[in-house]
C-alpha cells in the first residue's frame, strides 16, 4: 500500500510540475538572409514564441530575454514540406512488422495514416537533417490493380513525442486508387503475365468506376440523412467520404498515363468533388487540361527513368517546368520514407529543365500547404505560422548545402541522425600502423 501510495504521489508531482513547466523560450534568428517565400527576401529578424512566428522584418527587434541564433551570413527558408511519404510507417521494407503504410480490404476512406505513424523510427531525423521539417503521409494502395479509397492523408512536423505533439491536421485529403485499362494481366497460377481481350479489360474498368461512384453516392444520401435529422445506424466510412462529397478535403487519386489522369479528372468532375493528381508521370501531355480544370499535381521523384520505350529521355525532368509554363501548379513528394531526404534534389532537377528556381522552391514550401488547405499554418515565413524553419548556409535545393539550425514548432532540434552517426563512427576508426 505505501509503494502504491509513493507512486500515485510521485505520479501527482510529475503532473503538477509538468502543469507548472515554464511555457516555451523565446528564439530569435538575427541577421540571416530570410527567404519568405510569399515576398522577396530580406536581411532581417525572426521572431519564435510558443512555437509560432510571432514577426519577421528587416528591422524587428529582438525581446529581451530571448535565445539569439546569429544567423550572419546565412540564409533563413520554412522548413521544407514532403507532399507525399510514408514517414513513420515503414522502416525495412523486407521486414513485414515494420511496414504499417497498407491496410486489408479496398474501402477504408474512415482510416487515418496517424494511428500508424511511428515517432521514433530512423527515417525521421534522417529526413530533418536535410531540411525536410514536415509532411503528410500517406496510407498505401492495394497492389498491383487494386481500386479504391485507402484512407486520409495526414499532416505532421517531424519532431515530437508521440503523433498528437507532431501533428497539424490528421486528414488532409481521401487517397485514391484509380482504376486502369489492363489488357494485359498477371497469372497467379503461372506466375506469368498473359494477354486479354481489350473489351474484357474495359468492362473490369467500367465496373471498378461504378463501384467508386456507388460509393459517393452512399456517402452523399447518408450525410443528407444525418443532417436531416434522421435515426440511423453510424457508418464512420460513409462518415468520412461526405467530406469528400461536401469538398471539405480534396481526394489525392495516384495516376501516371496520360489516360487516366483525363479519365480521373472527368469522374472528379462529374461526381463534383475536388481532385489532385499524385505521380502524373506524363501530366505534362495533359498540362492544358489541368490548367483549365484548375486542378493541382503532387509530382514524385524526377530522377526517375521515362515512362516508355519511346518517351525522351528527360521526361521526368522536363515534367515539372511544362506543367509550370503551362499554369498548372505543382508541389513535390517522394512518395516514399528512406527516400525522403532527397526532397530537395527531385525539385533541383527539374530546374536545368525549364522550371524557374523560386518555383522550384515553392514546389517543396508553400504549395503542398495550400493544396491541403493548411497554408495558414505551415508553408512560409509569416507571424502566426508554426515556427518550422531551416537556417542554412546556402540554398536548400544544392546538394554541397548545410543545414545549420534546424527549427521545428519553435524548437531547435538537432540534426543527428543514423547516417551521420555512422559517418562519424568509421570517420574516427584507427588508422593502420605499419
Amino acid at each position: 500500500m505505501r509503494t502504491l501510495r509513493s507512486t500515485l504521489g510521485a505520479a501527482a508531482a510529475l503532473l503538477i510540475a509538468a502543469s507548472a513547466a515554464p511555457a516555451q523560450e523565446t528564439l530569435v534568428i538575427r541577421g540571416g538572409t530570410v527567404h519568405p517565400i510569399t515576398g522577396p527576401e530580406f536581411v532581417g529578424t525572426v521572431v519564435v514564441r510558443d512555437g509560432k512566428i510571432v514577426a519577421a522584418g528587416p528591422s524587428v527587434d529582438a525581446p529581451a530575454g530571448a535565445r539569439v541564433i546569429d544567423a550572419t551570413g546565412l540564409h533563413v527558408y520554412p522548413g521544407l514540406f514532403d507532399a507525399g511519404s510514408t514517414l513513420g510507417l515503414t522502416e525495412i521494407g523486407a521486414v513485414d512488422v515494420t511496414n504499417d503504410y497498407r491496410e486489408l480490404g479496398d474501402f477504408n476512406p474512415h482510416l487515418q495514416a496517424r494511428t500508424a505513424v511511428h515517432p521514433a523510427t530512423e527515417h525521421i531525423p534522417v529526413a530533418r537533417a536535410n531540411g525536410i521539417t514536415h509532411t503528410v503521409a500517406l496510407p498505401g494502395g492495394g497492389g498491383f490493380g487494386a481500386v479504391g479509397f485507402r484512407g486520409q492523408g495526414s499532416a505532421f512536423s517531424l519532431d515530437g513525442w508521440t503523433i498528437e505533439e507532431m501533428e497539424i491536421d490528421p486528414g488532409v485529403a481521401m487517397v485514391l486508387d484509380w482504376p486502369t485499362i489492363r489488357t494485359r494481366e498477371f497469372d497467379r497460377s503461372t506466375f506469368t503475365f498473359r494477354e486479354r481481350p481489350y473489351k474484357e479489360a474495359k468492362e473490369e474498368y467500367d465496373r471498378a468506376v461504378q463501384r467508386l461512384a456507388s460509393w459517393l453516392e452512399a456517402a452523399r444520401e447518408y450525410d443528407h440523412a444525418v443532417s436531416g435529422g434522421a435515426t440511423i445506424r453510424p457508418d464512420s466510412r460513409l462518415a468520412a467520404l461526405a467530406r469528400v462529397t461536401r469538398r471539405e478535403i480534396p481526394v489525392i487519386a495516384r495516376v501516371n498515363t496520360e489516360r487516366d489522369i483525363r479519365n480521373v479528372v472527368a469522374f472528379a468532375e462529374e461526381q463534383g468533388i475536388r481532385l489532385i493528381i499524385a505521380g502524373g508521370a506524363q501530366a505534362y501531355r495533359v498540362a492544358q487540361l489541368l490548367a483549365e480544370k484548375k486542378i493541382p499535381v503532387i509530382l514524385g521523384p524526377t530522377q526517375s527513368l521515362p515512362t516508355e520505350n519511346d518517351a525522351p529521355y528527360d521526361e521526368a525532368y522536363a515534367n515539372p517546368g511544362k506543367l509550370h509554363a503551362a499554369g498548372v501548379r505543382i508541389a513535390f513528394a517522394t512518395f516514399n520514407s528512406s527516400d525522403s531526404r532527397t526532397l530537395p534534389y527531385e525539385a533541383a532537377m527539374a530546374i536545368p529543365f525549364g522550371l524557374p528556381r523560386d518555383a522550384a522552391l515553392r514546389a517543396v514550401t508553400l504549395n503542398a500547404a495550400e493544396f491541403f488547405g493548411i497554408a495558414d499554418r505551415v508553408g512560409s515565413i509569416e507571424a502566426g505560422k508554426i515556427a518550422n524553419l531551416i537556417v542554412t548556409d546556402g540554398d536548400p535545393l544544392e546538394i554541397t548545402t548545410q543545414v545549420r539550425h534546424l527549427i521545428i514548432g519553435g524548437r531547435e532540434v538537432d540534426t543527428m541522425n543514423r547516417h551521420r552517426q555512422l559517418y562519424e563512427k568509421h570517420r574516427s576508426r584507427p588508422r593502420a600502423t605499419r
